[in-house]
């Protein structure tokens, strides 16, 4: 009888690893199943001369770059971020599957999040790095990898940032001292 009862045992845990297994998560292992996200973070002064400012970037250590995934119905399924190297380059690698779902990087987009630059620290939106680029026709696909090289993406100075001219219409200023003055 105990032997049966081992027996019963033994197949319903090897049943459970089985099930187990199935829902695992495909793990990029050196290209399997990932799509790779990249590009180069630099900083443009705009206070240059024209050619100091054209060819006069450099790299930002440290930047902080983030990519987000959304599924059909607009939820965020994947967010990850990498901090750019002394070259000001960054690298984020993602799993093709995320929860036993597809992820379809036409519904990724990558923006600039921080830079630890204490003078270069506006983020610009040249090639999409403020609001967001979404990732289009991949710039390599091997195998089961995936490779999107983006950007360069560009913090720029102070100095050089537009200031917003937008005119609010919703403000409902009831300080205005022409509107008082017209209401007597």
């Amino acid at each position: 009888m105990k032997m049966i009862w081992s027996i019963v045992l033994l197949v319903v845990v090897v049943g459970v690893m089985n099930v187990g297994e199935c829902w695992e998560e495909p793990v990029g292992n050196g290209g399997d199943g990932v799509i790779r996200v990249g590009g180069k973070v630099l900083c443009q002064d705009c206070t240059e001369g024209w050619n100091e400012w054209v060819a006069g970037h450099k790299p930002i250590k440290g930047c902080t770059v983030s990519v987000t995934c959304m599924d059909e119905r607009k939820r965020i399924v994947y967010y990850g971020r990498d901090e750019t190297d002394s070259e000001g380059e960054f690298e984020v690698t993602i799993n093709k599957y995320i929860h036993g779902k597809q992820i379809k990087p036409e519904a990724c987009f990558t923006r600039l999040v921080s830079s630890p630059d204490p003078i270069c620290n506006i983020p610009t939106d040249f090639a999409g790095g403020k609001t967001g680029v979404k990732l289009g026709r991949p710039t390599l696909v091997y195998r089961d990898m995936i490779k999107h090289v983006l950007g360069p993406f560009y913090y720029t100075t102070p100095m050089c940032d537009e200031p917003d001219t937008n005119v609010n219409d919703n403000d409902n200023d009831d300080d205005n001292s022409y509107e008082k003055e017209k209401n007597y």
